[in-house]
Order: structure tokens, then C-alpha cells, then sequence
């Protein structure tokens, strides 16, 4: 089903023994994750800063944060300094964007699609507050917006 250096390639990423891969491929849920290998290399998802006000970490409207199809953040793409905070909820789009893909569901389908930090902003008590958008692209589309075509976002040979 899959070839020798595919196998070394993801025993070597997750550093398992002969038996630990033994024991990844016999659980059905593991091969089904690997059959979306393609559509998870080509996925990115993406978090747009849809309103701001008053963010300490200076997080403006369309400020955008990248991560693969796997929900790893792409540093070279995103702005260098990423609140905390604003990720909290946002994760777990990032989740269910990435469940919908193992699924064989568009990401963009996902219905709730926007999500806040957890300040509560300045007419609450807090500080500030962002309000965060989940969309989805493809690799070409993030390479030819950020004009980096030599840049790999994702790691090749393992999809998971």
C-alpha cells in the first residue's frame, strides 16, 4: 500500500520504533488520516483579524495567520508576533477545519466560521479585543499572494 521510503519518511517524523509503526497501520483511523494526505498538503487555513480594538499585541484588521492542512502555524507567512490569547478559541476551528478535512469535508463548510480572543475588551473590563475569521486556501494561492514560491509549507512524505 505504501512504498518503502514513505515509511522510513514517517517512522523517522515521529521517531517510532519498527513496532510503533507496526501499531500505526493497524489502526483503521491512522490509514483513513493518510488517505487525505494530498488535500491536507494543499489546504491552508487561515485566521483574518475581521475587527480590533484596543489589542495590546497591536493585531490590526486583515492581519492574517497561516497554518498547513495539519493546524501547525506558518511562521514565515503570519505576523511575527501572534497573541496568545487570540489563539485560545481559534484553535479550535483550527480542529474542527482539520477534522472536517480528514473527514472529506470542505473546511469552508464549517458554519461558525469567527471566534473571539479572550479579552472581553475595554466595555467589558478587559483590554482589547479581536475577532478572528476561519477561510481556506491552497498552497499556490498563499505562495502567489506572498509572491514565495520557494518556501515549502508543508513536510513532504507524511500528511499527518
Amino acid at each position: 500500500m505504501f512504498d518503502e521510503n514513505f515509511l522510513k519518511t514517517l517512522q523517522n517524523r515521529f521517531n517510532y520504533s519498527d513496532e510503533q509503526l507496526q501499531m500505526f497501520f493497524e489502526n483503521p483511523r491512522n490509514l483513513e488520516v493518510l488517505s487525505k494526505y494530498n488535500e491536507l498538503k494543499n489546504t491552508i487555513l487561515v485566521l483574518t483579524v475581521v475587527e480590533s480594538h484596543g489589542c495590546n499585541s497591536k493585531h490590526n484588521v486583515g492581519d492574517q495567520i497561516y497554518f498547513d492542512g495539519a493546524g501547525n502555524i506558518l511562521t514565515s507567512y503570519s505576523p511575527e508576533k501572534i497573541c496568545s490569547y487570540a489563539l485560545n478559541n481559534a484553535l479550535l476551528m483550527i480542529f474542527a477545519a482539520n477534522e472536517f478535512i480528514y473527514s472529506g469535508i470542505s473546511p469552508t463548510n464549517i458554519q461558525f466560521k469567527r471566534c473571539s480572543c479572550f479579552d472581553v475588551g475595554i466595555s467589558c473590563g478587559g483590554m482589547g479585543q479581536i475577532t478572528l475569521e476561519l477561510s481556506a486556501i491552497t498552497q499556490a494561492e498563499l505562495k502567489q499572494k506572498h509572491n514565495k514560491a520557494d518556501k515549502q509549507t508543508y513536510v513532504e512524505g507524511t500528511g499527518v
